[in-house]
């Protein structure tokens, strides 16, 4: 049975906290561009790969191609070679290429600001959609990721089985106002302090609020 969670303080609390470290990757490409096609590009970099490695990797793409258009003119193996290391590198730059041409056969070459559109494009899924929404447009959109769906767990908010679930389950109960930001939150605490194995409870500054759901090995 899940308990009542005070969300509001919670996300007051993390706000402060998470001032002091550092933001996602496709965050900081948000911050830096304000561009869709940045931030759609970046989330699909940073799928299994640590954040120091796509941001990188997003730099050095968009110094060779800044926009749909530009990314078709490069070669398969060019984009290889500017993404690497990231994970699955030549999935991604297939799935890149495919993304750029639908955007301009079917978007006009821009990005399209709906969910249902965005999932359209080859290996775009609601993480990365949402993502996009949010980060790309400053439209309300719930990111669920290995974090957001620990987390939201752990502290007893929800109970679910999988990020869809999560999803669905945030979708219905987290006020709309926190939509934008509760992913950006949740992945810097979990990255640093809710961490999978062994989360720092004794500094967590929402511990008070947490039923330490499925919570093993934490330093006191």
């Amino acid at each position: 049975m899940l308990r009542r969670v005070d969300i509001d303080k919670i996300v007051e609390i993390l706000r402060k906290e998470v001032m002091a470290l550092r933001n996602p990757s496709v965050s900081e490409v948000a911050l830096d561009f304000k561009n869709p096609f940045h931030v759609l590009i970046s989330c699909i970099l940073s799928l299994r790969t640590k954040d120091q490695v796509t941001r990188k990797a997003a730099e050095r793409l968009f110094e060779l191609a800044n926009n749909p258009k530009a990314m078709l003119k490069l070669s398969l193996s060019k984009i290889q070679k500017a993404i690497y290391p990231v994970g699955f590198y030549r999935v991604k730059s297939k799935n890149i290429k495919n993304i750029c041409k639908d955007l301009i056969i079917k978007f006009k070459g821009k990005v399209p600001s709906q969910m249902e559109e965005l999932l359209i494009l080859k290996g775009v899924g609601r993480k990365t959609a949402n993502l996009v929404l949010t980060e790309g447009f400053g439209k309300p959109g719930i990111c669920v990721d290995t974090h957001v769906h620990r987390i939201s767990n752990r502290f007893g908010y929800i109970a679910t089985k999988n990020t869809f679930e999560t999803e669905m389950a945030l979708r219905e109960k987290l006020p709309k106002k926190y939509w934008i930001e509760y992913n950006n939150l949740l992945v810097r605490w979990g990255q640093n302090i809710c961490k999978p194995i062994g989360p720092l409870c004794g500094i967590c500054k929402i511990e008070r609020f947490c039923s330490k759901v499925n919570v093993k090995n934490r330093e006191n």
